[in-house]
């Protein structure tokens, strides 16, 4: 109990120093609104889909069946046709000016009608894997369509070449032919006239994701851990003026004063993330998803761990100047490592292998998990037992090489 007792009141003393310190209550508090505010507002609207920019390449004449292809691809509603000469298309990807573009052949149309074949052509620039694959596998469904098609157009040529056929049929058959290319390559298709048919009903609106939803955790993420790792200046000078070695003399245990500087760093981190959640509901329309529970035992474990870094990081350094020093590298470099500038699942797949050696990377995975994606609580346990393993490593270091005297 009497140990207890020491933990409060040197948590107390913190606690009460940091309420006084106008230009701590500052930092902690309103410069992380302020960045919020900034990139929440610049982050408005990037959810929206863009149309994808198509680049095409005819070197057929208006009319053919590349150009009913290319009408069929732009009333489809998902694509901005670009169309472009070869030359100047190809001069286009090797100054880097377009990704890369799809282009018809002056062949195309008497590939299809005839059993010669035919084939498109795909051109992108070698650093553009994601609109090389994007441009192939429009490609590859184009030709897949024409296929189809010239499969069915077979089969009556084939029916037409039958000697029972007369004259007046097989002139039908060629009709046929032909009506059934056109109606495929202008986007009919002979599925309008097939046995089984389908409709598609859209249920409500899709709602756009509020920026805050990632905005609001990253930043969390980032001051929580800096204001922590910060407090180390203060454990040091602490050390330094033997405010620490006075409470020892005064029969105050080690462990006690481990105890209270961790809680007082601690409590300090849950009014940051009390006032996070609080504005970012409040103000910024900010939804937690489907397990509100896992948000916030998040949240603490992040604050666990960051106390816990400070800790560890005033016994490893010798001098205030160097702690600080140090605290705003951290801070700096584990930041946009982990995940709080930029959401992880965008970077390449390096970097999220890289985020997983920071408690930055796991805390904005789980972040990330529960409120874009919808996660329910078990798909986070995992990115919370590793949190709770960093906080055990960093205490474990803390503990052992934790001392009183600047010496």
């Amino acid at each position: 109990m009497r140990q207890l007792r020491h933990i409060w009141f040197i948590a107390l003393k913190d606690l009460r120093l940091f309420a006084t310190d106008r230009g701590a209550l500052f930092f902690f508090i309103l410069f992380p609104f302020l960045f919020i505010v900034l990139f929440n507002f610049m982050n408005l609207g990037v959810t929206e889909d863009a149309k994808l920019k198509l680049h095409l390449v005819s070197e057929e004449a208006e009319g053919s069946y590349s150009y009913q292809i290319i009408d069929a691809l732009e009333s489809s509603g998902d694509f901005e046709i670009i169309m472009m000469d070869y030359d100047q298309a190809y001069q286009a990807v090797e100054d880097e000016a377009i990704s890369g573009f799809i282009a018809f052949p002056a062949d195309f149309t008497e590939g299809i009608m005839t059993r010669a074949g035919t084939q498109l052509e795909v051109v992108t620039d070698a650093e553009a894997t994601e609109d090389r694959v994007a441009l192939s596998s429009i490609s590859q469904s184009i030709a897949s369509q024409v296929g189809s098609v010239r499969s069915i157009a077979a089969t009556l040529e084939t029916l037409k070449e039958q000697e029972a056929i007369t004259p007046e049929d097989k002139a039908k058959i060629e009709q046929i032919i032909e009506q059934v290319i056109e109606q495929a390559l202008s986007g009919q298709g002979v599925g309008a006239q097939s046995f089984i048919e389908y409709s598609t009903e859209k249920v409500g609106d899709v709602e756009e994701q509020s920026p805050a939803n990632w905005v609001i955790p990253g930043y969390l993420v980032m001051f929580v851990f800096f204001g922590a790792a910060l407090g180390a200046e203060t454990i040091v000078r602490e050390r330094q003026n033997n405010t620490l070695e006075r409470l020892m003399a005064s029969s105050v245990r080690r462990e006690a004063i481990l105890g209270g500087i961790f809680t007082g760093t601690a409590a300090k981190g849950l009014v940051q993330i009390l006032l996070f959640w609080v504005v970012g509901l409040l103000a910024f329309n900010m939804d937690m998803g489907n397990s509100p529970a896992a948000v916030i035992i998040l949240s603490i474990l992040m604050v666990i761990v960051s106390a816990a870094f400070a800790i560890m990081l005033a016994t490893l350094v010798k001098t205030q100047r160097s702690a600080g020093s140090i605290a705003v590298l951290a801070s700096l470099v584990l930041a946009p490592l982990g995940g709080c500038w930029w959401p992880l699942f965008i970077m390449p797949d390096w970097m999220q292998a890289l985020a997983k050696i920071t408690p930055h990377g796991w805390a904005t995975t789980g972040f990330n998990k529960l409120m874009l994606f919808g996660a329910e609580f078990g798909a986070v346990v995992p990115e919370m037992l590793v949190l709770l393993g960093f906080a055990v490593l960093f205490s474990v270091i803390a503990v052992w090489r934790f001392r009183t005297s600047a010496a």
